[in-house]
């Protein structure tokens, strides 16, 4: 980032390659709407641009462009409330016609992985948004709780407990719905 502030296009360009990919999933996970997600994504991008001359490495590059990113998605909830969109998380499910196995078994167990996914994809929606975000900044980013903390401007311990309670309500969550479902 300091390279490109000092002008240099092609440390943009690396810097951009580096995290397009996951920074776009972390808006279609968080707000589930791929227009919206594509708006933020991009805005984000925006206020990278016009930060570049007065960025300070105060943070990881990685931590500050997800700040934004975290502060884009904090002043979208707010502009909307109350948000009901924010209900499926992950890819979109494949059409049948692909999953289908040549054989039985395989049949039968890629129809209950697709259950499996369904259903955690329903619990993940329905954690509150803080433990929403700091679940997937964990998981798919790979982000450590203190990361997790620096992006949502949260203490240590609030995040440890966000990512804990995440993790505690997908197991009620996904146990409750599984058992619902009458499955062993």
């Amino acid at each position: 980032m300091l390279q490109y502030a000092a002008g240099s296009t092609r440390a943009f360009e690396l810097l951009y390659s580096k995290h397009k990919g996951p920074l776009y999933r972390y808006f279609v996970r968080q707000v589930n709407d791929q227009q919206l997600a594509e708006d933020l994504y991009q805005d984000t991008w925006s206020r990278v641009i016009k930060a570049a001359s007065t960025y300070e490495t105060s943070a990881k590059f990685t931590t500050w462009l997800y700040r934004i990113a975290h502060n884009l998605i904090i002043d979208h909830v707010r502009a909307v409330k109350p948000v009901d969109s924010f209900t499926e998380v992950f890819e979109p499910e494949q059409d049948c016609e692909s999953q289908l196995g040549s054989d039985q078994a395989s049949l039968e167990t890629q129809l209950l992985d697709s259950q499996k996914s369904n259903l955690l994809k329903g619990c993940v929606a329905n954690l509150p948004q803080v433990q929403k975000e700091a679940f997937l900044l964990n998981v798919e980013m790979g982000f450590t709780a203190a990361i997790i903390a620096d992006i949502a401007g949260a203490t240590l311990e609030a995040t440890k407990s966000r990512i804990r309670y995440a993790y505690k309500g997908l197991k009620e969550c996904v146990d409750l719905k599984w058992q619902g479902a009458n499955h062993d």
